[in-house]
């Protein structure tokens, strides 16, 4: 039902934007900030209320409602409530409902470039991520991502990514003829087709219920995603590939953050660099924890060759890159460790 309301939400917004009426001008805005009623921006995104990226959420709000003095009201839509990642995105560029998510390779639909961010092992530590984001490589990929009509206000960085299995995988072999859940990213895909595995790309809301009714075999993401989904309660094993290393952006509608007063704009804009700061510590110490709260929930850990996946893996997904994912993916892999 609620996926149903998101696309009426879209199909409104593409009806007030064809008349000119899709966001507020910044001058309408300006009044209703003054006029006593608030502003509402509304945050959705894919994750529970226990996740870390929910929390920066909650700090968001705390932040922008506090600084603004009331004039901005933030409403927070966790677990998928409006829809998928890919439905929330499409809501925020057209009007529909939505202002902010936490999104990065999904972005690909407007701009295939931002696909690269799935590409595995092109991060091979920490270190290398965060120069990613914070030099020149993260600067280009947050003005693709304003060209495409979402404003970069701050990211989370995201764990390494590991297959979950009911079987143990230590080799791409075992991945042969595997079911295996993805988001919807070409890259990925491309990834364990080349390693044997039969992706199916599905919303991550549907993949508890999928492991559950024997849909698909396992599924590949962070720790934090595993813990916050119980996908412990229907699979035993991570297996280590650690196949990709990435972050979701902070990301909020142009038009929307365009249609804020200057003042309003700057308290967006300070709220999301106290959210990435507060996520990022809950983050750190998530991660030293995760394994071990994992394991008392039954899972075993599976260590493997991780340059046995990379060698089948990297190739597969290079042969599928456009020129433009290609510039940019040596880019990342240029920068240093």
């Amino acid at each position: 039902m609620r996926k149903k309301i998101v696309a009426l939400c879209i199909l409104v917004g593409l009806a007030l934007s064809a008349c000119g009426g899709g966001n507020k001008s910044t001058s309408e805005s300006s009044k209703v900030a003054t006029d006593g009623e608030p502003i509402e921006i509304v945050i959705s995104h894919i994750v529970d209320e226990n996740h870390t990226w929910h929390k920066g959420a909650e700090k968001f709000k705390e932040v922008a409602e506090e600084k603004s003095g009331g004039r901005l009201k933030v409403s927070i839509y966790p677990n998928s409530q409006l829809g998928n990642e890919i439905d929330t995105i499409q809501s925020i560029l057209t009007g529909g409902g939505c202002d902010i998510t936490f999104t990065a390779e999904s972005m690909q639909t407007y701009a295939e470039e931002l696909g690269v961010i799935g590409m595995p092992y092109a991060i091979k530590s920490e270190k290398q991520l965060y120069n990613v984001l914070d030099g020149e490589v993260g600067k280009e990929m947050e003005d693709i991502m304003l060209k495409s009509g979402m404003r970069v206000l701050g990211y989370f960085v995201r764990g390494p990514r590991n297959i979950t299995s009911n079987t143990p995988i230590k080799t791409p072999d075992d991945l042969k003829g595997f079911i295996i859940r993805t988001p919807q990213s070409p890259m990925t895909v491309a990834a364990f087709e080349a390693m044997g595995a039969k992706p199916t790309p599905m919303a991550f809301s549907e993949v508890f219920t999928s492991l559950q009714q024997g849909v698909i075999n396992g599924q590949e993401n962070p720790l934090a995603m595993i813990k916050s989904g119980s996908l412990y309660e229907v699979q035993k094993y991570v297996n280590q590939t650690e196949h990709l290393r990435a972050w979701v952006y902070i990301a909020m509608g142009e038009k929307k953050y365009q249609s804020l007063p200057d003042d309003l704009k700057e308290v967006v804009n300070e709220a999301a660099k106290e959210a990435q700061k507060y996520e990022h510590e809950l983050f750190l110490e998530d991660e030293k924890k995760l394994k071990g709260e994992l394991q008392e929930k039954g899972m075993e850990f599976v260590d493997v060759d991780q340059k046995l996946f990379a060698e089948k893996a990297v190739p597969g997904v290079e042969a599928i890159l456009t020129e433009k994912q290609k510039a940019l993916y040596d880019k990342i892999k240029a920068v240093e460790e």
